[in-house]
C-alpha cells in the first residue's frame, strides 16, 4: 500500500486477464466447444431444420445435450429458434447471421484440414512408435 492507504501501482503489475492473455479463448470456447460446430455445421449447410432432423444429421448426440447446446448457442445469438403455435407445436432452428459470419472461419480450418491433416496423423504415428521403443519416455 501506499502512504496514503492507496494500492500505488500494484494493480498495475498484476497478471493479464484472459482476454489479454489470449484474445480468441472466449470464441473458442463459444464455437469449438464440444457440440457447437457439428451443430453449426448442419445449420449452415442444410438450411432451418427441426429438432431430431439436426439430431439426426449429426448422430452421435443425446438429446439432452442437443437441447442444452441449442439453448446456449440460442442465448449466445447464434441459432435462431423459431416457435411455431400448430397442433402438435412446431419447433424450427436456424443459424443466424452472426452464426453464419464464422462461415469463412469454418471453411478455412476445413481447408487446413484438408492440407494438413494427413501429416498431423504421421507426426502421431511416428511419436506413438518412438515411444514404444523407448521405455524411459512413458514415465
Amino acid at each position: 500500500m501506499g502512504d496514503n492507504g492507496s494500492m500505488g501501482t500494484a494493480t498495475a503489475t498484476a497478471a493479464p486477464d484472459s482476454l489479454q492473455a489470449c484474445p480468441i479463448g472466449p470464441v473458442v470456447d463459444i464455437v469449438f466447444s464440444r457440440w457447437t460446430t457439428p451443430i453449426l455445421w448442419t445449420l449452415n449447410e442444410y438450411g432451418t431444420q427441426r429438432f431430431v432432423q439436426v439430431q439426426r444429421r449429426i448422430g452421435t448426440i443425446t438429446p439432452k445435450v442437443l437441447t442444452q447446446r441449442l439453448r446456449q448457442m440460442e442465448r449466445d445469438g447464434l441459432v435462431v429458434r423459431t416457435y411455431y403455435p400448430e397442433v402438435p407445436p412446431r419447433v424450427e432452428y436456424e443459424i443466424s447471421e452472426l452464426g453464419r459470419s464464422l462461415a469463412p472461419l469454418f471453411a478455412t480450418l476445413a481447408d487446413w484440414s484438408s492440407a494438413h491433416l494427413n501429416q498431423v496423423q504421421q507426426a502421431r504415428q511416428q511419436f506413438d512408435e518412438a515411444e514404444e521403443r523407448t521405455p524411459s519416455r512413458r514415465s
